[in-house]
């Protein structure tokens, strides 16, 4: 990495990277001013002052509890050393060093592809993904799914980085798992798998972490445990169009109870099947990114509440969706073209046009519906798409288009099975 091409990368970094962050943090309306970083720092607040941290609200018009494990809360307690506009900013800068850490690990292909010019390829697909709604969300909230991401990432990095070597697999995941609830996805990856000892450490962890917060914070824990757990209303209005999920759709429907519950379990049922025999299939394959990535979405399909922020995991799908084909000297110009589908798919923002489309009472109505539903359809289409790369990297497998030399999992160790 020579010192000129790691100035590029920073510089078209910024220069790609100046728009979105100008928008969510210079321009966006002070009222609606990064809410969930606020949100941490008031959990943070209740914890210095005793508070009941799942009663207290952030501060009018937005009147947002907190929703995360009281070991969330906990870990937010230095936001409260600090004024909001400082925890805000501070918080961005971690974001983006994030993702520009995913990328990193994520695009490990192509980065050796290109060699020295790994910090421009770096610093233009971390700050390009800042376009989409996904990963731009993340920035005008200020939410945690690029730290997730990233320790479910490192968790699952075959082989392990040297600094990881003496944490066991699963306890990154754990740690996840304690602070929200929904990367408990990779726990039913690993049981399906029959790969106990990372489900060992995943569940160990997260209870570890669990039981030493119930310990400091006995209070929050019961309070959480035992009924915030449960509530999906404190998440806000279920039905909304910000709630991409398939259950919310059902909602918007006009679907309630068990008329609900009966259309929802088949989606869960078909959608489990498929995304976790596609995240199995490409363990045995050793393609470890687009396991994460398979597990990732997972997440998002599967969750009763799943806000487009949660597919962070496309700065993953996307390499996943590239393959190993970028090694080659011509490139597959079909998973290029798949993952340029889904890039653009998520630089549209469907949801919020689908809502204009309504609000301005356009005809036909039904085309304004189908656009609120527009990342519920993407998340399918993102599905059938990685589900067609993973298959498509086990025929060139076992053609031998991808040799040894060019799959690091053959040479670690791992179990790969071209034709599974």
């Amino acid at each position: 990495m020579s010192r000129p091409h790691l100035l590029l990368g920073v510089v078209l970094f910024v220069l790609i990277a100046a728009w979105p962050i100008a928008k969510f943090l210079l321009l966006f309306p002070q009222d609606q001013w990064q809410v969930d970083v606020q949100v941490y720092r008031e959990g943070g607040i209740s914890v210095l002052q005793g508070r009941d941290i799942y009663a207290q609200m952030t501060q009018p018009p937005q009147l947002l509890p907190f929703t995360y494990p009281p070991i969330a809360a906990f870990l937010s307690v230095p936001l409260a050393f600090v004024p909001f506009p400082v925890a805000a900013w501070g918080w961005t800068i971690t974001q983006l060093l994030a993702n520009v850490a995913i990328t990193w690990i994520a695009w490990f292909r192509l980065r050796e592809r290109v060699g020295v010019w790994a910090p421009v390829l770096v610093g233009v697909v971390a700050a390009g993904f800042l376009w989409t709604q996904p990963v731009g969300d993340g920035i005008r909230f200020a939410q945690v799914n690029a730290f997730l991401v990233l320790a479910c990432l490192l968790d699952l990095q075959r082989p392990r980085s040297r600094w990881l070597a003496k944490v066991p697999p699963g306890a990154l995941v754990g740690m996840a798992m304690a602070i929200k609830l929904t990367p408990g996805v990779f726990v039913i990856h690993y049981l399906l798998g029959r790969r106990w000892r990372e489900a060992g450490w995943a569940i160990g962890t997260a209870t570890f972490v669990s039981l030493a917060a119930w310990a400091a914070l006995p209070q929050a824990s019961f309070a959480f445990w035992g009924g915030a757990l449960s509530d999906p209303t404190r998440l806000g209005p279920n039905d909304g169009s910000a709630n991409q999920a398939f259950r919310a759709t059902l909602l918007r429907r006009g679907l309630d109870g068990a008329e609900l519950t009966l259309a929802w379990a088949p989606w869960l049922l078909v959608m489990g099947v498929i995304v976790f025999w596609v995240a199995h299939r490409a363990h045995r394959q050793g393609d470890w990114i687009a396991e994460a990535g398979a597990v990732g979405l997972a997440g998002f399909l599967l969750s009763p509440v799943s806000w487009v922020h949660h597919l962070h995991w496309i700065m993953v799908i996307v390499p996943a969706i590239l393959g190993w084909s970028v090694l080659r000297s011509r490139p597959d110009w079909r998973r290029v073209v798949a993952a340029a589908t889904v890039i653009a798919w998520f630089v549209c923002t469907m949801p919020f046009w689908g809502v204009l489309w309504t609000r301005e009472g356009r005809d036909p109505r039904w085309f304004g519906d189908l656009l609120i539903e527009g990342n519920v359809i993407g998340s399918v289409v993102v599905l059938a798409l990685l589900a067609w790369a993973v298959r498509r990297t086990g025929r060139e497998l076992a053609a031998g288009e991808v040799t040894p030399a060019l799959h690091p999992a053959r040479t670690t160790g791992s179990t790969v099975a071209a034709g599974d």
